[in-house]
Order: structure tokens, then sequence, then C-alpha cells
């Protein structure tokens, strides 16, 4: 245990995934169990986020308001649509909250007592940390997990075998016919060569490309995540002696990066800088290789930056609270 059993926690966020998911792996990391709230403000406070009030329909005197006392020691954020809740709490708690953001909440760096920024963002100041991955629930001890007790539709899967992580369209990347027809020709070299495809889609998996992949999949004998039951992605990771992940997500490809093998990158059309960097940071660190449909090796020192959010977030806290 991080940090004294009675600290109180809440996780902020409009809930979405990935926001949420990055909260709840610091959570974790600092050994907390926190209440999750989401927020939902309603137009035209929505249309003023960052930067404007709370809805006062959510305010904590509301009835269900998402953010009703008693404020907690901890609150961690992420979402712009959370930054003005944040600051609420911080007020009406007179200061007691300390209070983290995920993300640059656009409003500068005094938004919050922490705020994380991935490396290739510009925030910079005395309260903010910036590492290279974000932070995410892959751990150690998860992963450990996986490998001793794999669910038994991956267990059978003669080795090698490579994870394939497929995104989808974003706002930054786009998958075309030639997109789709390039790197499901580069899978099935993989696949014919030996390796056994454990593929999952993602909710952004445009049809086509879908129906392209499981095509593949299903002339090779592989296996692909049905959508039924829980997803056994961490156990994909496990298992693993390579990952096959699409440019278009930043998590994934921060996950894959925990596993300390070599993560394979397909670039869709499209691209922005600050993915643009975080791929050429993971090159230099030995993690990633472009996808060339061939298995690849070269162990590398498994990159996982949520501890060392965590650490900040502790020696800040404790700091926070000795000034109290």
């Amino acid at each position: 245990m991080i940090l004294p059993a009675d600290t109180t926690s809440w996780v902020v966020t409009d809930g979405k995934i990935g926001d949420e998911g990055q909260c709840l792996a610091i959570a974790e990391a600092l050994g907390l169990t926190p209440s999750v709230r989401r927020v939902a403000p309603r137009p035209p406070f929505a249309w003023a986020m960052p930067y404007g009030p709370i809805d006062p329909r959510e305010a904590p005197s509301e009835p269900d308001s998402p953010i009703a006392p008693p404020f907690p020691d901890i609150l961690i954020a992420s979402g712009r649509r959370a930054i003005a809740y944040v600051r609420h709490v911080k007020r009406a708690s007179q200061g007691r909250t300390f209070t983290v953001i995920l993300k640059d909440p656009r409003t500068g760096a005094g938004a919050a007592d922490l705020v994380w920024v991935p490396a290739h963002d510009r925030l910079r100041g005395p309260n903010v940390i910036a590492t290279l991955t974000s932070p995410h629930r892959i751990t150690p001890e998860r992963l450990a997990a996986a490998r001793a007790a794999p669910p038994s539709c991956l267990a059978g899967l003669p080795g090698p075998r490579a994870a394939v992580l497929v995104g989808g369209n974003s706002r930054h990347h786009r998958f075309t016919a030639a997109d789709i027809a390039r790197f499901t020709s580069l899978l099935g070299e993989l696949a014919a060569s030996g390796v056994s495809l454990m593929v999952t889609l993602s909710r952004r998996t445009p049809q086509a490309l879908a129906d392209a992949v499981k095509e593949i999949v299903t002339r090779n004998a592989c296996y692909i995540w049905d959508g039924q039951g829980e997803n056994p992605y961490i156990a994909l990771l496990a298992l693993a002696d390579s990952v096959v992940a699409t440019a278009d997500s930043a998590n994934m490809v921060a996950e894959a990066a925990a596993t300390g093998v070599p993560i394979l990158v397909f670039e869709p059309s499209g691209g922005h800088r600050k993915i643009k960097a975080l791929l050429e940071g993971l090159t230099s660190a030995g993690a990633v290789r472009p996808f060339a449909g061939r298995l690849e090796v070269g162990a590398y020192l498994p990159l996982n930056s949520t501890v060392t959010i965590a650490d900040a977030i502790v020696t800040a806290y404790r700091r926070h609270r000795s000034h109290l």
C-alpha cells in the first residue's frame, strides 16, 4: 500500500473509456480503490469546457450530483469536460482535496496540484510530470498471471505467437482501401510464416478492415476475439513473442511497450505529430519497428510510466498534506 489505507479518492471523467482507464490505472498504482464519478455537462456549459463553470445542475448540492461531498483526499481526472469540476471541488473542499489531471487541461498547469502529460506535449511547469508513454493497467503482475494461466482459447495456439491490436479510423488516421489491402497482406505473410495470430479489434475498426482480418484468421486457424465475454487483451500481450499494433492509438502502442517484446507498427493514412513523436521515442528505446510482415526478435526493458507517475503523485501529495 503506497498511501494510507483510509485515503479516499475519486476518478472524474465524462465516461470515455480511454480517460477513465488511465485514471483507474494511476489509482490502482497508488493502492487506492476510487469512487468513479462521471460528469455530463449539458449545453451551453459543455460548449465552454474546459474554461467555463460546471453545469449548475451537477453542483454538489443537487440531487445525484457526480461531485457530491464528502470530498475525497485525492481526485484524479482526465478529459476537457472534467476540468471545471476539478476546479470546483478544489474550491469547495477549501483546498484540502489534492487534484491530479491526466493530459493537458488546456487551461494551464495551475488547473491542478499535479498534471501529467505525454512527453510530446508542450506543457511544462514545476507541478507537471512528462513521460514517454501514457499510464495504463498492464502491470507485470497481470502479465505474469496471464502467462501462468492462459485462457483455453489461446493456450493451444502453437508458438511463435503475435498479438495483433487492430484500431481503426480516428481524428488523425484513416484506413483507406489501399491501407486495408496492405495491412492484411502483411498479416497474411506473417501467418503464412507459421506465426499464430491472436487478434483483437476496436470499436473504431471499419467493417471492411474487420472482415479482411477475420478472413485471414479463419484461413490460418488463428484466434480473433469475437466480442463475446471478456476480452483476453492482457493474455494476448502476455503470450506474444511480438505485438502488431496499428498507429492510430497511442494507448495501444504504450500498453504493448509494457511487454518488452518487439512492437511492429502499421501506420494507416494520415498521422499526427504527437503520435509521430511517441513512435520515434519508442523506436529510440528499441521497442518499435515498422511492420514488414515478419516476426522480429530483440527484447528491451519493458516501458511502463504508470509507476513513475504514481511515485510523483505520492511525493506531491505528502507535501500537500504537510501544509494543511
